[in-house]
């Protein structure tokens, strides 16, 4: 289980990728070999204190200026399997993604134009360099994508409410899936989409979700984590998210030309996030 931080910070989901050891090239493979042995691995919640506390400096830091050497790192049938951090990498692409989700005025008071121009400038020095680099982890703030829902089966969920009779420990809900098993959903889901409806949003996300998966290893591991959002659910309805097995029945559905059933299976998907996004527009 990851460490419980004594700051928690909201509301985030994360997508990783865990890739086996074998699967970087030297001289990156002998540090992740030795980082793997560490007994103190930070947790996401380190991650995120530290680009927080790059934002309280005049101006702000809005990506590191080095590239971080840590990752999630985990077991997987007896290989060691890691996930690197790449925050620089994740930090300029969130940067680049700013402008869907702030009027300009307010992203103006958040991060001056100059910091970002400046940032926008180092990353397209740095693409030249390393036109194939893609990060290992993906991030949803105030939602889990339904698109990754598809990736993961009902069968393969962990919960965990948290909790050691003293009041302490976060909740934790993730799946986590064989590489070769997220690939094959993503076609079966795509398949059973484009047979129902025309092109739109949600397969628009699983065709760019599905060739992030292809640039990974396929002894990979693919981990969808609630993160921080475990927060921004109420305990009961936390541990009654099957969020996945919705999902999963409503693109059967489709698959038998069940519109009905596909309806209804996407009705309790919106109704469970409804306080969610409630949250989201409180904030």
């Amino acid at each position: 289980m990851p460490k419980v931080s004594s700051v928690i910070v909201p509301y985030a989901a994360y997508l990783r990728v865990y890739e086996p050891l074998a699967a970087f090239p030297e001289p990156e493979r002998s540090h992740w070999t030795r980082y793997a042995r560490r007994t103190d691995l930070p947790s996401y919640q380190d991650e995120l204190r530290r680009s927080l506390a790059d934002l309280l400096p005049t101006p702000p830091v809005p990506v590191p200026v080095h590239e971080s050497g840590d990752a999630f790192v985990t077991e997987v049938d007896g290989v060691v399997c890691v996930c690197p951090w790449r925050t620089r990498l994740r930090g300029w692409q969130a940067l680049g993604e700013l402008a869907e989700d702030f009027p300009e005025p307010v992203l103006d008071a958040l991060l001056p134009p100059v910091v970002r121009r400046q940032s926008a400038q180092d990353y397209e020095r740095w693409l030249e360099r390393n036109p194939d680099a893609r990060p290992w982890i993906r991030t949803a703030t105030w939602q889990v994508p339904i698109n990754w829902f598809v990736l993961v089966s009902d069968e393969e969920r962990e919960y965990d409410k948290g909790g050691d009779g003293a009041g302490t420990g976060a909740p934790v809900l993730r799946y986590r899936t064989p590489m070769v098993q997220a690939r094959r959903r993503v076609a079966r889901g795509l398949r059973a989409l484009k047979e129902a409806m025309d092109e739109g949003p949600l397969i628009d996300g699983l065709v760019d979700v599905g060739r992030w998966l292809e640039e990974f290893h396929p002894r990979s591991l693919v981990e969808l984590d609630y993160g921080g959002l475990v927060h921004a659910l109420p305990a009961g309805e936390l541990e009654d998210d099957h969020s996945a097995a919705d999902v999963a029945e409503g693109i059967e559905a489709l698959r038998q030309g069940d519109g009905e059933s596909a309806g209804a299976a996407y009705g309790r998907l919106v109704e469970r996030w409804r306080s969610v996004r409630d949250r989201r527009s409180a904030n």
